[in-house]
């Protein structure tokens, strides 16, 4: 339009251009202003032929008011496009915008230990949030995965109902109790079958817990800390027919020639035989472990045909690849050899520690002198983690390190346990125990002294340091952290045996 002459103003004072419909009309041209300004006056044909100008060479107007009719049709041809009207029966009157979807803040992929479900923790205080990233993050709780999202039980509802349940949903409610069991309903309309529901509140109100129940959710937690989530999880999942799960106990050397593996063998020969507990030696160092030299065995299977192929390891299966070492000791030993690669997955690993975990009350993983992904899986699953340390500057630093990635990955643990061994080696500059002890921040439960005669005896023999010298502190006091990781007090002191004066003096009264 701004390419065309606006047409000039026509005289209204002439009466030749009245048109009486022009009050009625749009005026965008400002034909209809209260005081029109004074101008040239310009004749019909002069006006017609701006308007061809404007709107097309061939107009002409079609009535006898041909002024009023022009500016009709120059409002027409120049107006915006009239909208259609909406076809209310087929359209919606206004748009149902869905609530917006909670994002996860925290999420964790399955790594290691049962049980295999999937968690969704729903909280509104950033506290719970911390306590549920704790949880999700515990090796309890490894194989788990998990996800972290604000805004409680609302946030819940709105996002199941477009999306599937998990296998457990933990939903933190701070509302009264009214506003609690209401939302609890909208949430039951949109859960999946089998899902389980668990409440975080803060009312200890015996009332409210039974309504709860009434209602289908499976627990009902107050002001949770991390190992009471871990143990209610864990609860809900616990199958009474499955067979007892073992104890876990991972020994790794700071460093090569720490003498990490002879602190294995021995320890899980005390757990076996002087505490008269099942127990399995797991040799991990597949190409150069020592378990089978000594305990004088050789087997013809071991740890590396289980890993070959994990998921055929069955309780049977696993019972031949064993050798018994003793009625309460069996060892899975390693093949010891450079014939193969052995590029064996984290999830062989996994597995099999796993199978081995259900066939006796203690497991001892004998672990090699290597860092990989399953390794460090392996140390932060274990139930007990022992690391094995020379008072050398290279060993103090890979222990170190190694109680720092323990303590961080295992949060709701205690601290690993750290022995000092060859303390005391003649002629060789060594960091004192107090020293070792403040730089990497933990006491060591053991100091062992370097005690080549007694230990090499024992090596060379195929024999423990019990059995080489049943009086050596070293065997005794392997025998000590053996109790204190089986948790059992020291056995009671034995009766004195009677004496002969004793005997003959009974006889003469």
């Amino acid at each position: 339009m701004s390419a065309h002459p606006h047409p000039a103003a026509p005289n209204l004072e002439d009466p030749n251009l009245e048109d009486p419909t022009l009050g009625e009309r749009d005026d965008p041209f400002g034909f209809l202003a209260e005081e029109p300004a004074k101008g040239p006056a310009f004749d019909y044909d002069e006006i017609l032929s701006r308007a061809r100008a404007a709107i097309d060479q061939d107009y002409s107007p079609a009535t006898d008011h041909a002024v009023g009719q022009l500016q009709t049709d120059l409002v027409e041809a120049f107006a915006e496009p009239e909208q259609p009207e909406p076809d209310l029966a087929s359209e919606p009157v206004a748009e149902v915008r869905p609530e917006p979807e909670a994002q996860p803040v925290f999420q964790v992929e399955p790594q290691g230990v049962a049980p295999r479900i999937s968690i969704h923790l729903f909280c509104e205080l950033a506290a719970t949030g911390a306590i549920g990233e704790q949880a999700l993050k515990d090796r309890r709780l490894a194989r788990a995965s998990g996800a972290i999202f604000p805004g409680g039980l609302p946030a819940a509802i709105a996002r199941y109902r477009s999306h599937t349940t998990p296998s457990l949903i933990i939903a933190e409610a701070t509302d009264d109790s009214a506003a609690l069991l209401a939302n609890l309903d909208r949430l039951s309309e949109v859960c999946d079958g089998g899902t389980k529901v668990l409440v975080i509140g803060r009312k200890n109100d015996i009332a409210l817990y039974r309504e709860l129940v009434r209602r289908g959710v499976s627990d009902y937690l107050i002001s949770p800390e991390p190992l009471d989530l871990i143990g209610a999880v864990s609860g809900l999942y616990e199958d009474p027919s499955t067979p007892f799960v073992g104890r876990t106990v991972a020994v790794r050397g700071a460093k090569g020639g720490a003498g990490a593996s002879i602190i294995a063998h021995n320890l899980a020969h005390a757990l076996g035989e002087r505490l008269e507990s099942n127990t399995i030696l797991v040799d991990l160092d597949l190409a150069f472990g020592a378990a089978g030299l000594n305990f004088n065995q050789d087997p013809l299977q071991g740890v590396a045909n289980a890993l070959a192929d994990p998921e055929r390891l069955d309780p049977v299966l696993l019972d031949r690849m064993m050798v018994r070492c003793s009625d309460r000791l069996s060892l899975f030993a390693a093949p010891a050899h450079l014939d193969d690669d052995f590029e064996i997955g984290a999830h062989a690993y996994n597995e099999v520690t796993q199978k081995v975990r259900g066939a006796a009350p203690f497991v001892v993983l004998d672990l090699p002198h290597l860092w990989s992904g399953w390794m460090r899986q392996t140390l932060l699953a274990a139930d007990e983690a022992v690391v094995v340390a020379t008072p050398e500057l290279a060993s103090l630093r890979n222990a170190k390190n190694l109680i720092e990635l323990l303590t961080r990955g295992r949060p709701n643990d205690g601290p690993p346990r750290l022995i000092l061994n060859q303390v005391g080696v003649p002629g060789r500059p060594e960091i004192s125990v107090k020293d070792f002890s403040e730089a990497v921040g933990l006491q060591p439960v053991l100091v062992l002294p370097f005690e080549p005669k007694l230990f090499g005896q024992a090596a060379n023999n195929g024999q423990m340091l019990v059995e080489a010298n049943a009086k050596s502190k070293a065997a005794e006091a392997i025998a000590s952290l053996a109790r204190t990781i089986a948790r059992r007090e020291a056995g009671a002191a034995q009766p004195p045996k009677p004496s002969v004066l004793g005997s003959l003096l009974k006889l003469k009264s």
